[in-house]
């Protein structure tokens, strides 16, 4: 396993992120609200917003935001916990296929996404600032964040088949990796990892480390199948 960077420590937060906090402004004031992000292949942030609310009004009038996503405490201290503010443009998009990637994350969106007042939004990430727990900060550009363009278009090109053989063959693995019975399904992979949704719950699954075709995939989903198998075996002996 490489080492994580904190490029790569910073990707692996925002892809693993069910909420987060926006920040936007208007005339001034700082503005804080929940969202639900998901991420695109390319590690754009796509949030589903009501132009009721009061946050898209404010990214009408000026785009200019920042998003705040944390992971787990070490400790009972939060401020262990590693986090990224990542600042950035909003836009509201139309592309057709964005819709089902964010559903494939939060399913139960599916309830409110075709309201009329509620569209797709993706944010650019342009820059960032990794917090990897207590005293430990980093800034990130904008190209430090973003996966290889490069391998971001291999996976993304074979997705659909990639998605479709693991699901077909492999719902036995996909289970291990999961950490429990189900109908687990690949909704989602991408350079960085996979999401795993058994319809309610979804799960991230990170690679060891970023992978740049679909061998790489591959090989990630067989070391990760091993593991699971593993870890589980040894429980069950230990027990």
């Amino acid at each position: 396993m490489s080492e994580i960077t904190p490029a790569w420590q910073a990707r692996r937060l925002l892809r693993a992120a069910r909420s987060a906090t926006l920040a936007s402004s208007a005339e001034g004031q700082p503005f804080a609200s929940l969202v639900t992000p998901a991420t695109t292949a390319d590690l754009g942030l796509l949030l589903l917003l009501s132009d009721l609310s009061e946050h898209t009004r404010h990214l009408r009038a000026d785009p200019r935001c920042a998003l705040l996503v944390c992971g787990d405490a070490e400790g009972p201290n939060p401020q262990t916990a590693p986090r990224l503010t990542v600042t950035g443009l909003a836009e509201r998009v139309a592309d057709p296929a964005l819709k089902p990637r964010y559903l494939a994350v939060h399913p139960y969106a599916a309830l409110y996404a075709e309201f009329g007042d509620f569209a797709i939004w993706r944010v650019r990430p342009m820059g960032g600032l990794l917090v990897g727990g207590f005293a430990r900060a980093t800034r990130l550009r904008g190209s430090e964040l973003a996966p290889d363009a490069a391998a971001v278009a291999a996976i993304e090109a074979a997705a659909a088949g990639i998605m479709g053989h693991c699901n077909d063959d492999h719902p036995d693995a996909l289970a291990a990796i999961a950490g429990g019975d189900g109908p687990w399904r690949m909704v989602g992979v991408d350079v960085d990892g996979c999401d795993l949704s058994d319809g309610e719950a979804t799960r991230r699954i990170a690679w060891p480390e970023p992978v740049a075709d679909p061998g790489g995939v591959r090989a990630a989903l067989v070391a990760l199948t091993r593991a699971a198998r593993a870890a589980k075996a040894a429980g069950s002996n230990g027990g």
